[in-house]
């Protein structure tokens, strides 16, 4: 086969351990009996990255080859769908847990496209797999088949109880806040008002970035002094972050206050990233976590669908919610890794290890938590769009009690499912990236609340 090449990156994330993944990713594809065309280099830029669609047009390959070196969007992945005429492999690099920064985000990569591509219908291979744990007959099984599909088990729940009727009921008067737009190529958080107000009854408010960051600049000092002093109680290291950032931080958890009490609302969805960086100068992750402690959940990258599920979870639960990415499924291990930046509720923390302060990994500006969710059974659960149908997506584990795979907020589970039938279920059924998680095994409720909303069921 002649195979067409495009490494895929970001240059926010580990540029010089994404190179060294992508050499040996090319190394091992030079010794297969295949014609290798492309991948010198990682594409962290849009015109790059045409300027290779154009040479892989004229070349006319046989099959194209993402190699998801670092996170990226989903934008580039459907653009090479649609210029190129040829089949599509996606193929995702597992990178080690040790305790330190995700230094690729390969697999939420991976993720995002698979959804991507399921709103369009586009068929594509993938594999998830480290370049020395590959054999050229398990790489031409990959090339060979089309892996994406949408024929996983989806069932219609008829029961139902009085519980799910009120809780269907309770939400039915609830409203999400919206602040700035979804980041582009995240199809994972496009949404309709119309269509979330006939699903669930909730309301969506939009609201622009700057009406955020105007409202936190306009904050009284002395209520910045109360914020700091009443985390500086339940977590360390705050005096070792940038204090001018710090204060530009906490003034955010003050602004979104404010908005949700003049407007009532139950549940925020933000765009948290790059403009709370570049043009704002302070993190919103931990303001979000401090208010999914007080049972405002808060979805990231303005993922309104993300707060839809974590306000259903939140309410049969009767508990918080942590809206995760899912980022390293092992096999081998049969354990997956939940993570996100550092904005968990605090109260999900490992009970001997005290929560600290850190900065965000990529943007190097606080302020985020940090710490190891605590052990214990969990429920995850999306309301998904994936392949333009609704559906509830459920899933349930244990949180291991393991050491930290990676900084910010993150923990070790094991699924009940085995870890293979998980991986192949997500990127097969072209599943959202966030998935809501709450502690406690609620699946029987939301199923019946599935019912309610007349929305069928997909267990994974």
């Amino acid at each position: 086969m002649k195979i067409g090449i495009l490494a895929l990156g970001r240059a926010t994330f580990d540029v010089e351990f994404a190179n060294q993944k992508l050499d040996e990713c090319i190394n091992f594809l030079k010794r297969t009996s295949h014609l290798i065309l492309g991948g010198e280099k990682i594409l962290l830029e849009i015109d790059d990255t045409q300027n290779e669609v154009n040479r892989l047009k004229i070349e006319d390959v046989d099959f194209v080859l993402i190699i998801q070196v670092t996170f990226t969007d989903a934008l580039m992945t459907v653009h090479i769908a649609d210029e190129l005429n040829a089949k599509l492999g996606i193929w995702a690099i597992p990178e080690p847990r040790l305790g330190r920064r995700l230094r690729l985000n390969s697999f939420c990569g991976l993720n995002l496209a698979s959804h991507a591509l399921s709103l369009k219908n586009i068929s594509f291979n993938w594999i998830y797999k480290n370049p020395s744990d590959i054999s050229e007959d398990v790489f031409n099984s990959f090339i060979n088949e089309r892996s994406i599909n949408n024929k996983i088990e989806i069932r219609a729940y008829k029961e139902t109880s009085e519980k799910a009727k009120q809780i269907i009921d309770k939400i039915r008067s609830f409203k999400i806040a919206k602040i700035g737009k979804h980041p582009d190529g995240f199809d994972t958080c496009q949404y309709n008002k119309k269509t979330i107000k006939k699903l669930a009854g909730i309301s969506v408010e939009e609201f622009t970035l700057n009406e955020l960051f105007n409202i936190a600049k306009s904050i009284d000092k002395n209520e910045i002094e109360k914020t700091f002093k009443a985390i500086n109680d339940q977590i360390s290291s705050l005096d070792r972050v940038n204090q001018a950032e710090l204060d530009l931080s906490l003034r955010l958890k003050s602004s979104l206050d404010r908005i949700r009490e003049s407007g009532q609302f139950n549940a925020f969805a933000i765009r948290c990233w790059p403009e709370t960086f570049t043009e704002y100068g302070g993190a919103i992750c931990a303001p979000v976590s401090m208010m999914s402690e007080t049972k405002i959940p808060c979805a990231c990258e303005a993922d309104v669908y993300g707060s839809l599920t974590q306000i259903i979870l939140q309410e049969v639960s009767g508990s918080h919610v942590f809206l995760t990415d899912l980022v390293d499924i092992d096999v081998q291990d049969n354990t997956g890794v939940v993570w996100h930046c550092g904005q968990a509720p605090l109260s999900m923390c490992e009970e001997n290890f005290k929560p600290q302060a850190t900065i965000h990994t990529n943007r190097k500006m606080p302020l985020l938590f940090e710490f190891p969710l605590k052990e214990g059974i969990v429920t995850l659960m999306r309301i998904s769009k994936s392949f333009g149908k609704q559906k509830m997506v459920i899933s349930k584990g244990k949180m291991l009690k393991r050491e930290m795979a990676f900084t910010g907020t993150s923990g070790v589970i094991q699924f009940d499912s085995s870890a293979e039938v998980v991986l192949n279920d997500i990127i097969n059924s072209g599943l959202e990236h966030h998935m809501a998680l709450s502690y406690g095994d609620h699946t029987q409720l939301l199923k019946e609340v599935a019912s309610k909303m007349e929305l069928p069921v997909q267990e994974i």
